[in-house]
C-alpha cells in the first residue's frame, strides 16, 4: 500500500509538472498559432494567412470606463493584454468611452474614469511605446465605420444576440445604441484590420457578428479585411464569479460592493471581502464549479493571483478548512495587487501625464485608422477630402 501511494504521488507530480510546462509554452498564443517554423526549425515571420490573404497579426482590445476595475477585469482582460504585449504582439488597446454611453452616463465621471483606467493600465504593465493606448472617441473613424457596417447588418441578427435580450428585457424603451453595440465592436477591430481579439466565451457571439459583417462586405465590395479570430483564455480568467452570488459573473454593476474585489481596494478590504465570500457547508477545499461554485471561485482566484494550476492550489489546500483557505486566497490577492494599486495611485496624481499618453496613442491610432478608412471609402464611392485637414484648410485660405 505504501509503494502504491508513493507511485500515485509521483504520477500526480509528473502530471502537474507537464501541465505547467505546457501552460508556459503556450501561454498567450491564439487558437491559430502564428509562431511557425520552417524545415530547419527557424521561426518565420509572424503573419496570418486568412482567406488566402496575408495579414500582419494585430490584436485589438478595449475596456469601458464605467467604474473601477475589479479582479475579473484585471485577470480576464488587462493582464492578458500585457502578456500579449510582452510576447511581441502589435496591440491596439483603447478606452471604450463610446461604448460606455450605451447606458446613461455622467460626462464628468466618464472623464475621471477614463483617466483612472489609464492609470491602472499603465500600472499593470501596459507600455505606451509598445502598445497603442488611446481613447476610442479620439478616433472618429470608429463611429464612421460603424455606420457603414450598420448598413450591412440586420435587425433580426442583432436582436437575436443573448446579451441584447438580457439587457433589454427590463427596458421600456430600448436605445438603438444597445442594439448596435456589437456593430461598433466590429468597427473597433476592423478599422485597424485587427486579426485577433482577446475575449471571454460570452463575447464570442459578438465577434461572430464581426466575421459575418466581413463576409457581407467582401461579397458586396471585395476583400478588404481579415476575419478576426478570438483569443480565448485557458486559465479560467473569464470565469471569475461574484463573491456573494457565485452563480453570476463578477460585475461592476452589482448592487452589492462585497460581490467584487476592486484593484483600488486596500489589503484590509480585500481580506474582508474574501472572508465574507459565500461558499457552502463542506469544510474541505475542492474544485467543482457545478456543485461547489463558491469554493471553486476561491480556487480560481488563488490560481490567477499566484500563477498556479488548479491541481497545485487544491493540493496546497489539503488539510485546510474553507475558512483557513480564505486567508491563503486573501494573502495571494494582496501580494499580486498591492504593487499595481500603489503605482496607479502615483500615476493618478499626474493627470497631465495620463492625458499626454492618450493623446500620443490617439495620434498613432488615427494614422492607422485613416489608411483603412480611405480604402473603405474608395470601395464605397465616398469622398475622403474631410480626412485631409491640411489640404482643406489651405483651400479655405486661398478662397
Amino acid at each position: 500500500m505504501v509503494i502504491f501511494k508513493k507511485t500515485m504521488a509521483l504520477a500526480k507530480y509528473g502530471f502537474v509538472y507537464c501541465k505547467r510546462r505546457l501552460k508556459w509554452e503556450f501561454r498567450g498564443l491564439s487558437n491559430i498559432s502564428y509562431q511557425v517554423k520552417d524545415r530547419e526549425g527557424t521561426k518565420v515571420d509572424t503573419k496570418e494567412i486568412i482567406n488566402s490573404e496575408v495579414w500582419n497579426r494585430r490584436v485589438v482590445s478595449g475596456l469601458q470606463p464605467t467604474g473601477a476595475l475589479h479582479v475579473g477585469n484585471y485577470f480576464g482582460a488587462v493582464r492578458r493584454c500585457v502578456r500579449l504585449q510582452d510576447q511581441g504582439d502589435d496591440l491596439m488597446l483603447f478606452i471604450a468611452d463610446l461604448h460606455a454611453h450605451t447606458t446613461p452616463q455622467d460626462p464628468g465621471k466618464v472623464q475621471e474614469n477614463s483617466l483612472e483606467l489609464t492609470a491602472f493600465l499603465l500600472a499593470s504593465g501596459v507600455d505606451p511605446e509598445r502598445t497603442v493606448l488611446f481613447a476610442q472617441s479620439a478616433v472618429p473613424r470608429h463611429a464612421e465605420l460603424c455606420w457603414l457596417l450598420a448598413c450591412l447588418a440586420t435587425h433580426a441578427r442583432l436582436a437575436h444576440l443573448p446579451q441584447f435580450k438580457e439587457k433589454s428585457a427590463n427596458m421600456k424603451e430600448v436605445p438603438i445604441g444597445l442594439l448596435l453595440y456589437p456593430v461598433l465592436q466590429a468597427a473597433d477591430v476592423l478599422v485597424y484590420r485587427g486579426t485577433h481579439v482577446p475575449v471571454g466565451v460570452d463575447q464570442v457571439q459578438h465577434l461572430q457578428v464581426a466575421s459575418q459583417l466581413v463576409r457581407t462586405f467582401h461579397h458586396r465590395f471585395g476583400k478588404l479585411f481579415p476575419t478576426p479570430h478570438p483569443i480565448l483564455p485557458d486559465d479560467g480568467s473569464d470565469r471569475v464569479r461574484s463573491l456573494r452570488d457565485p452563480i453570476k459573473k463578477m460585475s461592476k454593476s452589482d448592487s452589492d460592493p462585497k460581490s467584487r474585489i476592486l484593484l483600488s481596494d486596500s489589503d484590509e478590504v480585500i481580506k474582508l471581502k474574501i472572508r465574507k465570500a459565500v461558499t457552502d457547508f463542506t469544510p474541505q477545499v475542492t474544485f467543482d464549479p457545478d456543485t461547489r461554485p463558491g469554493v471553486s471561485n476561491l480556487v480560481t482566484l488563488h490560481c490567477l493571483a499566484s500563477d498556479k494550476l488548479i491541481e497545485e492550489a487544491v493540493e496546497e489546500a489539503d488539510g485546510l478548512t474553507t475558512a483557513q483557505y480564505k486567508r491563503v486566497v486573501g494573502d495571494a490577492l494582496c501580494e499580486a495587487l498591492a504593487p499595481i494599486r500603489e503605482r496607479a495611485r502615483q500615476l493618478r496624481a499626474r493627470p497631465d501625464l495620463l492625458r499626454d499618453v492618450l493623446r500620443h496613442g490617439a495620434a498613432r491610432a488615427r494614422v492607422r485608422a485613416d489608411v483603412v478608412y480611405a480604402d473603405v471609402a474608395d470601395r464605397l464611392g465616398l469622398t475622403t477630402i474631410a480626412s485631409e485637414p491640411r489640404v482643406h484648410t489651405h483651400a479655405l485660405r486661398l478662397a
